[in-house]
């Protein structure tokens, strides 16, 4: 449970405007990447006066969007809950928040005092340094907030208390450790990014009850390989429509999709977010290939558009490779041994290129090599209420170098099935 600091006077309205902070923050999946994802409210006399989310392409902060909102309000508005006055702004080419950008005065905040006396309620702590914006901190300060109540410290080392030290410097009362739990969940791609420049990595899977990953006799009609006999069961699939769902939300929330080229061979998969919602960047798609043997007719090539990535051991200069490279596929040579890619090497260039989160969408034999080469943060298993029997695919096969605990597990119901979560790393962790 996290530590509640900075008051003992925490209300239920307190938890109640946190929990629309937390609303906002989610409302910035796939538009906030490579920063944090951030929701800010800002209530005074016990109603909502301004509140915002944060996009990278809109740069400003969640704290600066909600104090413009809040300058923006027609006095007999203040005390107002949230209605007709905020529109929703899904414009990815333009400045996100809850106003539209046209209504919006990056200073009109320092003009008013709409702000003045009010209480900020924001997922993470307002940074205090200079980057793409000026501090938060000091704009806060000039708006006249006088209470600060925020979930969870930066983990960003260049912020980490500062905001929070400059906050209660300057008279303003600040509160942490509201719903930290959920707001740790929210951050927490960036918060591996911003210390180890690695992405957070989730492996998701799903499984019969005796722990096969493909039904007997399943394959994709689209299979580049021979077909097999084949018994239709619920077309193939092991989990539910509603299990599929979700793995299609967490495509959205993720920045790449890693797979490996057997999975890629049997299945000849497009893997693409198909929720429809706005994305700030296509989804990358990444495939494991050491030999290079992606086909040319393959969905993920015939599909290219400077969105799939290649990681192999063999020339780039090869004509195979020039090919795909015509057909909009990026080959990358990475190290490896043994006839296998270096793993850890492949994260460390996806950390660089800005990727925060990377979903593992493979077979067995990926599974294994990414649980063996300890770059799996968290795992997500949905169980279906299906017996595969002897002829299935186990989920991974030789190659764990130790057994392998979950912390923090979750569970959650999709349809007849249900999905198990658990980390295997703190992704907090500093040290």
């Amino acid at each position: 449970m996290a530590h509640i600091s900075g008051t003992a006077n925490i209300t239920a309205a307190d938890a109640i405007f946190m929990h629309r902070a937390l609303e906002l923050a989610a409302q910035g999946v796939a538009l906030a990447t490579p920063n944090p994802m951030v929701g800010a409210v800002l209530v005074r006399k016990g109603k909502i006066i301004g509140e915002g989310f944060h996009t990278y392409e809109g740069m400003r902060h969640a704290e600066i969007v909600a104090l413009e909102a809040a300058s923006k309000q027609p006095p007999e508005n203040f005390g107002g809950i949230v209605g007709g006055v905020f529109k929703l702004d899904k414009n990815t080419e333009a400045a996100s928040g809850v106003l539209t950008p046209e209504a919006l005065n990056a200073n009109a905040f320092m003009e008013s005092d709409a702000a003045r006396g009010a209480t900020l309620y924001v997922n993470l702590e307002p940074c205090c340094h200079k980057g793409r914006t000026g501090p938060c901190t000091n704009a806060l300060i000039l708006a006249g907030v006088k209470r600060v109540v925020a979930a969870m410290q930066d983990p960003n080392p260049a912020v980490a208390g500062r905001g929070f030290k400059h906050l209660r410097a300057a008279g303003i009362e600040v509160v942490t450790g509201l719903r930290e739990a959920e707001a740790r969940r929210l951050v927490e791609p960036f918060a591996k990014w911003i210390v180890s420049r690695r992405p957070l990595v989730t492996l998701k899977s799903a499984l019969t009850l005796d722990g096969q990953l493909v039904l007997p006799h399943a394959r994709s009609s689209r299979s580049h390989r021979k077909p097999r006999a084949r018994r239709p069961l619920d077309n193939g699939w092991i989990t539910s429509l509603e299990s599929r769902a979700e793995v299609q939300r967490m495509r959205h929330a993720s920045d790449a999709l890693l797979t490996g080229i057997g999975t890629v061979l049997v299945d000849n998969p497009l893997l693409t977010d198909r929720t429809g919602l706005p994305r700030r960047r296509k989804l990358l798609r990444v495939v494991m290939d050491s030999r290079l043997r992606l086909p040319l007719k393959s969905q993920l090539v015939q599909t290219a558009d400077n969105d799939v990535l290649v990681f192999t051991l063999a020339s780039e200069n090869s004509p195979k490779a020039r090919a795909l490279r015509a057909a909009g596929v990026e080959i990358v040579h990475v190290a490896g041994r043994g006839g296998k890619s270096d793993l850890r090497a492949v994260m460390a260039e996806l950390g660089r290129r800005e990727i925060l989160s990377v979903l593992l969408e493979a077979g067995a034999k990926l599974n294994s090599a990414a649980l063996a080469a300890g770059i799996v943060d968290k795992m997500r298993v949905f169980l279906a209420p299906k017996i595969a029997g002897f002829q299935g695919i186990a989920a991974a096969r030789n190659g764990f170098q130790a057994p392998c605990e979950l912390h923090n597990v979750t569970m959650a119901q999709f349809g007849v099935d249900f999905a198990i979560e658990g980390y295997l790393h703190d992704v907090y962790r500093t040290g």
